[in-house]
C-alpha cells in the first residue's frame, strides 16, 4: 500500500520520523564542519608552536573539544545513514523485511537499553561537573569542560530520537508502508 493510501495516524508517523531525520541531519552536516575547524586549529598550534615558538593550551584543548563534539554530535546521524560498522553475518542474505525485523528489534532491544543505562550512569557525573563548573586542570586551560561532558547525556537521547524514526520506519514497513524505509531525508534506505 503507498503511503498516499495510508490511514493518517500512519502518514503523521511518517511526518514525524521525517521531522526527525530532518533535525538529525541539519545537526549531522553542522556538526561535520568541526572537522574543518578542527584542521584549521591544529595547523594554528603547530604553526604557533614552531614557527613562533609560542604554545596556546586552549587551543590545544579547543582541538579535543571540537573532537568529541563531532563525534558525540554525529553519531545519530550516522546511524540515521546507516552508516554504523555493522557485522554481517545473515543480515544482508535476509529479505528487506527480514532486515527490518532486525532493524526494529535491535533498536529496541539493544539500543534504547544502552542508551538509556547511558544517561542513567551519566547523570550524576554530569551534573556534579555542572555543580562545579568545571573547568581545565591545566593554566591556561578552557573553562567549559562542564559543557563538553554535557556531550555524555546529549549524544544518547540524539541516538534515541534517530532510534524513534527506525522504529517508526521499519514498524511501519512491516505494516505494509512499503516507502517507509526509503523516505529517510538521509536518501539511504535502513533495509
Amino acid at each position: 500500500m503507498t503511503a498516499a493510501h495510508q490511514p493518517p495516524r500512519r502518514l503523521a508517523l511518517l511526518r514525524v520520523a521525517d521531522a526527525v531525520d530532518r533535525v538529525i541531519r541539519w545537526l549531522g552536516q553542522a556538526a561535520a564542519w568541526l572537522s574543518l575547524l578542527m584542521v584549521l586549529v591544529t595547523f594554528l598550534v603547530v604553526a604557533l608552536r614552531y614557527a613562533f615558538d609560542q604554545g596556546s593550551i586552549a587551543l590545544q584543548e579547543s582541538v579535543t573539544y571540537m573532537h568529541a563534539s563531532l563525534f558525540m554530535l554525529a553519531i545519530a546521524y550516522t546511524l540515521g545513514r546507516d552508516g554504523h560498522v555493522r557485522v554481517d553475518i545473515l543480515y544482508q542474505r535476509l529479505s528487506q523485511r527480514g532486515r527490518a525485523w532486525v532493524d526494529l528489534l535491535g533498536t529496541l532491544l539493544l539500543l534504547v537499553p544502552v542508551c538509556v543505562l547511558i544517561l542513567w550512569l551519566g547523570w550524576d557525573y554530569v551534573l556534579q561537573s555542572w555543580r562545579l563548573k568545571e573547568g581545565s586542570r591545566e593554566a591556561g586551560g578552557l573553562a567549559g569542560v562542564y559543557l563538553l561532558k554535557s556531550l555524555i547525556l546529549i549524544m544518547p537521547t540524539l541516538l534515541l530520537v534517530q532510534g524513534l524514526s527506525w522504529v517508526i520506519r521499519n514498524g511501519l514497513f512491516l505494516r505494509g508502508v512499503e516507502e517507509a524505509l526509503g523516505r529517510g531525508e538521509g536518501g539511504d534506505d535502513h533495509a
